[in-house]
């Protein structure tokens, strides 16, 4: 492996000073999950205290944050063992517990305030998810996947996987698969118990994309991690690299491209973190390195040992010449400075036109078949022509599927904006300044309502 480039021995200076400033990682019971998906209208509140903003993809979610979707607004938060939770168009949630056992299983704790979420939570490694709605709670320790539907004085909890035992006035309420439970908080813990499922009109939805995280989390995955992966099969390749090992690069990347030129610096109390603006981009900002190639293949990701520390980037290797880092804001504003320097998508009549260096920014999960293909047209032309999919999930139904479904269900069950202020920006260079790709340092005991470390193996 080539060795370190003079921006990434700078790197390691910096961080030096902050293993130093922060306790270690074995000491932090906090975490972060990821906003992986935003469509339409959706906002977030940080609990950093500047209330509701809009919401980016790929941001941090940590301990105490809420999360908004408008009347045209979906979202999807990604946990660390894969478990996936969606909320439909007017849907509150906010996330009062996400931490750290001493065992390392994890604990998280979603409660609805209105609207209709899903969950598809996957039970492994002894961890435990609770799902709040009202006054009811149900505590899962095994796989299931299940429907909340929340409004005003009344909830309905559906079963499509597993099982679920409701906690609450209502007393232990268990709903078994293809069952719902109708709970009336008015009525002084009275509830009715179907043994069916209503359909509804996001089920579709829900269900397409877990397909697409089951039939491309399936493929390579050189890391000891769950979320994002889906997203880095889809939208890249892994590649053998002498003297380096398992290398990721994006489609539509080509020798011209860098990792950090669509994406936003968005403070928090600990200081700016980066947040990638490409739909695969979270994984390689928070874990592993970033090598350019000397041979001219250009920017590839290099998988860790490790998680590095939330609120820095990867260890940058054998910089190019000329390279020079990107850095955040020197003087906090309190807000999201947006770097827009790459390409995305146009549009040529019913067609759309991607180009090289756009590196997947703009397309939507499994809109498009062909991407190795289009990106090779791309690299030797300069652009790809094609046409995208409206309703990009429906077509996988009869693809590959997971060879290892999203859970162990039981019975034999298995698993089926912030304000810019980007103009008044100073320009931005080529990527931030290095970080962390091995052992990482993260916030203390106790320190949920702020951001917290990235997941323990």
């Amino acid at each position: 492996m080539p060795l370190p480039g003079k921006n990434a021995l700078l790197g390691w200076v910096g961080v030096a000073g902050l293993l130093f400033a922060i306790p270690s990682f074995a000491e932090s019971h906090a975490r972060i999950v990821r906003l992986s998906d935003v469509q339409g209208g959706v906002q977030i509140d940080r609990n950093v205290g500047q209330g509701f903003e809009k919401a980016l993809l790929n941001l941090p979610v940590t301990q105490g944050a809420k999360i908004e979707t408008r009347s045209d607004g979906r979202a999807e938060v990604e946990f660390e063992n894969g478990s996936i939770l969606h909320l439909a168009p007017g849907t509150v949630a906010s996330f009062p517990v996400l931490s750290l056992r001493d065992s390392g299983a994890k604990d998280s704790s979603v409660e609805l305030m209105q609207g209709t979420s899903y969950l598809s939570f996957t039970g492994r490694n002894g961890d435990q998810f609770t799902l709040s709605f009202g006054p009811e709670h149900v505590a899962f320790t095994q796989a299931a996947h299940v429907r909340v539907q929340m409004n005003q004085n009344v909830a309905t909890l559906a079963v499509l996987e597993g099982a679920a035992q409701v906690e609450g006035p209502s007393g232990p309420v268990e709903v078994a698969k293809k069952q719902s439970a109708t709970f009336n908080f008015a009525g002084q813990g009275t509830y009715t118990l179907a043994k069916k499922v209503s359909e509804e009109p996001f089920d579709v939805w829900d269900k397409e994309q877990l397909q697409y995280h089951d039939r491309y989390l399936s493929k390579n995955n050189p890391t000891p991690y769950s979320y994002g992966v889906s997203d880095l099969n889809y939208y890249g390749s892994f590649t053998t690299v002498a003297g380096m090992g398992s290398c990721w690069q994006p489609y539509f990347a080509g020798a011209g491209w860098d990792p950090f030129m669509n994406g936003s610096w968005v403070w928090y109390p600990t200081g700016y973190t980066w947040v990638s603006a490409y739909p695969w981009g979270w994984m390689p900002y928070y874990y592993g390195s970033w090598n350019y190639l000397s041979s001219g293949g250009g920017w590839c990701w290099s998988p860790g040992s490790s998680w590095g520390a939330w609120n820095a980037v990867p260890v940058i290797v054998n910089a190019p010449g000329g390279f020079r880092p990107l850095r955040p804001p020197v003087n906090p504003v309190r807000t999201v400075v947006t770097v827009n320097r790459g390409p995305g998508l146009s549009n040529l009549g019913n067609r759309t036109v991607i180009a090289r260096g756009s590196a997947g920014l703009g397309i939507s999960r499994g809109s498009i078949n062909n991407m190795s293909k289009l990106s090779q047209q791309a690299e030797v032309k300069g652009s790809a022509t094609t046409t995208l999919r409206q309703t990009p999930m429906n077509s996988m139904a009869n693809g590959p599927r997971s060879t290892s479904p999203r859970g162990n269900y039981p019975s034999g069950a298995r698993s089926t904006g912030m304000s810019s202020h980007s103009n008044s920006a100073p320009r931005m260079q080529s990527a931030p300044s290095p970080g962390m790709g091995s052992s990482a340092p993260s916030m203390p005991r106790g320190a949920g309502a702020s951001p917290g470390a990235g997941p323990r193996k």
